[in-house]
């Protein structure tokens, strides 16, 4: 949470102000045209997609005799500021982009519209079914989504593994598989391996391995009370540690998790990544495409069906109180529960690095031949999302103290039992002092 000093409080003051000034009136008449307008805004994000949104816009707008859509591009870094300056204001955007992260906080404060009687049920029944309960709360589904990046994926130098005496066509299938795998190919200036080791970038990059040494997260299905002290968690900083402690990865790293550059400057053989590195690496490192595999990351025991990635991604929302909440959600269902071949393109445009959530757009996919001469897009669907599970609800300060701990036991600060009881120390306190008790998204 932010704490505004006063300074900063004139800040938000002048940022609200200009969200406002910024924003349309409301849903309603076009400049007197007799056209519904419905506005739309879009979190910035890579370059390619705001041009993608802006042709798809467009063309819709050319096939409109009553509606026109206000497309407007938010930068990151004042989108909660302008959003909820707009929402106070009852000015919020009839359409937005949202994250799944934030479909439960805002059904439980009636931001979002339900759009069940809005959209024909079979957009739905078009969703994958581990995708569905991402938008779904209580039955009744309240976003519509875009897409899926996992967020850990194997990435593998074939070159380099061959020359290790090792086979790039069968990658490690066990954590004890990957640590033998990244011993052998660390040599010289090359590591063998990369992976989150500080603990912001270790509090979300290890959901799915949380989930795959445990089952769950560290915390009771209710939000009772924290499980971070079970065995089968110790089991997973002991992973992290192995790794970490035997020279196998940088001890400093330059770069966040998310960021794919040592990999792609060739200073390591191995790296566990989101999806997106691989738009970085076609765009930043494509000498790099040749000789790299990916794979779904190893799992504690070898069962290839457990997860090992959150599936993190965007959705569009229609806002509770607008004016033109059918208009609205015809625009969401136009572009991206309609024709497949629009979000078919979208995934194109990205270079394949973004994943699919719909069942007809996957055999759109499979009619195109740049998506199936890709050389990672089948192994992270098949693999990889499949069996990806849902980013956590709970607040950031849970993931953030199960983070440090993993970080404390990785670099000796503390052994493992003791940064797990501080971990569920923590998370305890934030239970208690957040009264978190029951307050879990029921899908």
């Amino acid at each position: 949470m932010t704490r505004l000093t006063i300074t900063a409080a004139v800040t938000a003051v002048v940022l609200a102000a200009s969200a406002l000034a910024g924003c349309s009136s409301d849903s309603g008449d076009d400049a007197g045209n007799g056209k519904t307008v419905v506005t739309f805004w879009q979190q910035k994000f890579e370059d390619y997609q705001q041009a993608w949104f802006k042709k798809y816009v467009d063309q819709y707008n050319a096939s409109q005799t009553k509606v026109k859509i206000d497309y407007q591009v938010v930068p990151s870094d004042t989108w909660q500021q302008k959003l909820k300056a707009a929402q106070a204001a009852g000015k919020a955007p009839d359409v937005a982009t949202t994250s799944y992260g934030n479909i439960a906080a805002g059904v439980a404060q009636g931001q979002y519209a339900d759009l069940d009687g809005l959209l024909p049920a079979d957009a739905f029944t078009d969703i994958k079914a581990n995708v569905k309960s991402f938008v779904t709360i209580k039955g009744k589904h309240y976003a519509y989504p875009m897409l899926v990046e996992p967020s850990t994926v194997l990435y593998y130098r074939t070159d380099l593994v061959k020359a290790a005496g090792l086979d790039p066509a069968s990658p490690p299938k066990t954590w004890a598989d990957l640590i033998t795998w990244a011993g052998k190919l660390t040599a010289g200036n090359v590591k063998g391996m990369t992976i989150a080791s500080a603990a912001p970038d270790l509090g979300w990059s290890s959901w799915g391995l949380q989930y795959n040494a445990c089952g769950h997260l560290p915390i009771a299905d209710d939000w009772s009370r924290s499980t971070a002290t079970e065995p089968c968690f110790v089991k997973l900083l002991e992973f992290y540690k192995a790794l970490y402690q035997g020279g196998f990865m940088p001890k400093q790293p330059k770069v966040g998790y998310a960021d794919g550059s040592p990999y792609g400057q060739g200073e390591v053989a191995m790296m566990a990544g989101g999806s997106w590195v691989i738009g970085q690496l076609k765009k930043e490192f494509p000498d790099m495409i040749a000789k790299t595999a990916v794979a779904a990351f190893p799992t504690i025991d070898g069962d290839a069906t457990k997860p090992t990635a959150t599936l993190g991604g965007w959705t569009l929302t229609v806002d509770g109180k607008s004016k033109a909440k059918q208009q609205a959600a015809d625009f969401v269902k136009y572009l991206v529960a309609g024709d497949p071949a629009i979000m078919a393109d979208f995934f194109g445009v990205g270079g394949f690095s973004k994943y699919t959530v719909r069942t007809s757009v996957d055999t759109a996919l499979a009619g195109k031949s740049e998506a199936t001469a890709d050389p990672f897009i089948k192994i992270i669907s098949e693999q990889v999302v499949k069996y990806g599970k849902q980013e956590p609800a709970y607040p950031w300060d849970i993931a953030l103290a199960f983070g440090t701990a993993i970080e404390s036991a990785m670099k000796g600060s503390a052994d493992i039992p003791t940064s797990l009881k501080t971990a569920e120390k923590a998370i305890n306190d934030v239970i208690e002092k957040q009264q978190l008790k029951g307050t879990q998204p029921i899908s």
